[in-house]
């Protein structure tokens, strides 16, 4: 890759949770070790009350920066969104994409510094209702158009399994065609619920499903990387 090409990476860790039903975060640290990304979007997190904190265990395994977005809060502990980037964080905040009587959905919005190229990097885990992902996809494209940036990629796990449902086209509509890989379920992968946009859509390079013997085990879903041209105006 050239010096200001970023390779990005989505990926749902299930709790640290792998189809064998044991509880091995370290698992999903191996796997991140595999992708050799830049820039991770992790979904299902946990911490728990007793100290432990997944994605500050998975900083510390890998070395990277983080930004936690955790979407669900109580005494006992949090679950919900992290990002792990190589990159210097210029920012983060935190969206709301809460949907009333739904499970708390959220999305970190962050930006980068990718070797003096700013990037935006927005990811997000959405709901399992139709009704409830328009709202949420609604609430994040005026997020994106109230502050335009030139280089954006949008990720995570949109839950969305049927690729010509109409949100999936505003997204589409935005930010250009993305291909859609079966990333779900992880021994036989037939939905694309994890997807990436980039803007400039010709800058999207390169999308595929990191299939490896541990990757279909230490989580119900497999990671979905892809190769950002960060030069492209």
């Amino acid at each position: 890759m050239t010096s200001r090409n970023a390779l990005v990476a989505s990926y749902n860790t299930h709790g640290g949770v792998g189809l064998d039903f044991r509880f091995a975060p370290q698992r999903i640290a191996r796997v991140i070790g595999e992708l050799q990304a830049d820039i991770i979007a992790l979904q299902e997190l946990r911490s728990g009350a007793a100290g432990f904190d997944m994605l500050d265990q998975l900083r510390s395994v890998t070395g990277y920066h983080a930004v936690a977005g955790p979407t669900l809060k109580s005494a006992k502990g949090s679950f919900g969104n992290g990002l792990l980037t190589r990159y210097e964080i210029i920012s983060a905040q935190l969206v709301d994409l809460n949907v009333v009587k739904r499970e708390p959905r959220g999305a970190i919005d962050a930006v980068l510094d990718v070797n003096g190229t700013p990037l935006r990097v927005i990811a997000t885990h959405l709901g399992l209702n139709p009704h409830e992902r328009r709202e949420q996809i609604t609430r994040l494209l005026k997020v994106l158009r109230q502050r335009p940036t030139a280089h954006t990629v949008l990720l995570g796990d949109l839950n969305e399994w049927f690729v010509r449902r109409r949100a999936l086209h505003w997204l589409h509509d935005h930010f250009g065609e993305s291909p859609a890989h079966a990333t779900f379920p992880s021994f036989l992968p037939m939905l694309a619920l994890d997807r990436i946009w980039f803007a400039p859509a010709s800058a999207l390079r390169g999308v595929r499903v990191h299939r490896s013997r541990l990757a279909c085990i230490a989580s119900d879903h497999l990671p979905l990387v892809a190769e950002l041209c960060c030069d492209e105006p």
